[in-house]
């Protein structure tokens, strides 16, 4: 819209100076034929004479001209014509030529099926749309913004250009055959989708994503079957990343059946397994249980080296029966466990960071939040810009052990990470990343961990939609999730090749109401009804579903 009436107003002031142009020289010709050249002539005939100069297709019987004055009058006609031309060139021909070749975004989508519904274009709904690329299914984007409407057509998205709040757009998308309608475009215009997709087909199942999760009561007075809050969840793991007397000594593990579970444990300075090696450790041989991968640094590394050292903060991801977990849970801990006061500076206030403040308060730590905004709550303690060195040292982060970044920005986030980490080399710096792209630059600026908002949000959305992935764990630094056999079917995982080919660990495999955790890869034969628990990194997980999702 703004674009149109933009080349609206240069068509107008175009045409204007036209007009003007050829007036003044009109009046200016014709002064000059009277005055010094001594033929006068009638007003309509100097008109003429500019307009063939401007169209430079002659002159007719009033050339030559002997005065010098009408020489260079006429050689300024002649120039100012041919920049008109190039002008008109500009405004004209380049914009229709630029219309004709630019690919039109359909406002209607083809006949489709079994597919979903997305509105509003985000990084969250764009990494959902990789799950789903991931499992084969179909998606139709609809986008208000004809800019970013063109930009994901170009891009191979199935894109719908209009209004996702208008009935008739989401009838355009074909909700009537979709088995999912999901909104991310704004609390409120996400609430108005879901009315405007009953109006449509009120069987059709709805599911928003929010930033505000007061508003989940709203959401579903407006019809919303699914009201999900990402943020809320980010804020969660950021608070597992900061060691506080506040977190449980024993974290629980994840049962994978009555017999079985999954477990994150972390390796402590003077515990039985710091600075020892994987091997040497033998952890299979004394704790029967698996180790599927560990984190060193904050690099997940599966299978480990038997080389590679336990060093203090290492975590280990294992699988086993509880009581096995339990025994090497007590190798991984200190025999003291102390939570010595820190201080801990939290950036950022809005959903994110008020659980984390909610999560921390608890604890003994001294926590100073910092917004760009006070509040009415009184909980802000130093309002400035993360970004600004003069506002973190009046958060004292040169003085603290731990900086949480949780700020809408991402861009924001990697300057205030790279401020943060110059004024005190020694902090543990975790950001909340909202887009998966910015997610290494973030650990490049200096972030020792980084929670990705998009791609968590891209895994809830897939395990809320789709019934047949189970997404057992998402506070993990990996997924874990339990999904069909699909093509794994009928094989066995070394033939399959699925740690090569997709950087996943199958952990375990559900048969009926057994848990089978321990099987031979070259010899242990999936079967059809099989349900495989997948443990790996997000791209991991989804090269899985795309290799061996059911056809």
């Amino acid at each position: 819209m703004a674009r149109t009436a933009f080349r609206s107003r240069r068509t107008a002031y175009y045409l204007a100076l036209v007009v003007a142009t050829t007036a003044l020289f009109t009046l200016t010709y014709n002064f000059g034929m009277a005055v010094w050249e001594g033929r006068p002539q009638p007003l309509f005939r100097s008109l003429e004479v500019v307009v063939q100069s401007f169209t430079t297709t002659g002159y007719g019987e009033d050339a030559p001209w002997q005065s010098p004055q009408m020489n260079v009058l006429v050689i300024v006609m002649q120039l100012s014509g041919i920049g008109l031309i190039l002008t008109a060139v500009d405004v004209f021909a380049v914009p229709w030529l630029r219309s004709a070749l630019t690919p039109t975004v359909p406002e209607a989508a083809d006949e489709i099926r079994d597919h979903v519904v997305v509105c509003g274009c985000t990084p969250r709904t764009e990494a959902f749309i990789d799950e789903l690329d991931a499992r084969g299914r179909d998606h139709v984007l609809v986008v208000a913004d004809d800019e970013t409407a063109r930009d994901r057509h170009e891009e191979g998205y199935t894109v719908v250009h209009g209004d996702p709040e208008l009935t008739g757009t989401l009838e355009n998308a074909r909700i009537g055959s979709a088995i999912a309608v999901v909104a991310d475009a704004g609390d409120e215009i996400s609430a108005s989708i879901v009315l405007a997709a009953r109006d449509v087909d009120p069987d059709v199942r709805t599911v928003t994503l929010i930033t505000d999760s007061d508003l989940v009561r709203y959401h579903r007075a407006a019809g919303a079957d699914d009201v999900l809050s990402p943020r809320r969840l980010v804020g969660e793991n950021i608070v597992r990343e900061i060691p506080t007397a506040v977190r449980t000594d024993v974290e629980e593990g994840i049962p994978l059946g009555e017999e079985f579970e999954l477990a994150e444990l972390s390796v402590e300075t003077g515990s039985d397994l710091c600075d020892r090696t994987f091997g040497d450790a033998r952890v299979r041989d004394r704790f029967g249980v698996n180790v599927i991968g560990a984190w060193f640094n904050g690099d997940f590394e599966t299978p480990v080296d038997p080389d590679r050292t336990f060093d203090a903060g290492t975590r280990l991801l294992v699988v086993g029966a509880p009581d096995r977990i339990e025994a090497l849970r007590d190798a991984t801990e200190t025999t003291v466990r102390r939570f010595p006061s820190q201080r801990i500076v939290l950036a950022g206030y809005g959903d994110t960071g008020k659980v984390v403040h909610q999560r921390l308060s608890g604890s003994n730590s001294r926590l100073t939040v910092l917004d760009v905004e006070d509040d009415d709550e009184g909980v802000v303690d130093v309002v400035g810009d993360a970004r600004d060195p003069d506002a973190l040292e009046r958060a004292n982060v040169s003085e603290a052990s731990a900086f949480i970044v949780a700020i809408e920005d991402d861009t924001t986030a990697i300057f205030a990470t790279l401020i943060a980490r110059e004024l005190n080399p020694d902090l543990r710096i975790v950001v909340r990343a909202n887009d998966v792209a910015d997610v290494e630059k973030l650990h490049r600026a200096g972030a020792d961990h980084v929670q990705s908002l998009a791609a968590i949000s891209g895994r809830m959305l897939a395990a809320t939609v789709f019934e047949d992935e189970e997404v057992i764990a998402y506070d993990k630094q990996i997924s874990v999730v339990r999904l069909p056999a699909g093509e794994l079917a009928g094989t066995t995982i070394a033939d399959a090749a699925v740690r090569e080919r997709t950087g996943c660990t199958i952990v375990a495999f559900q048969r009926g109401d057994e848990t089978i955790s321990e099987f031979d890869p070259e010899t242990f034969e999936v079967h059809e009804e099989d349900r495989i628990v997948v443990a790996g990194t997000s791209e991991d997980v989804t090269r899985f579903e795309r290799s061996f999702a059911p056809s």
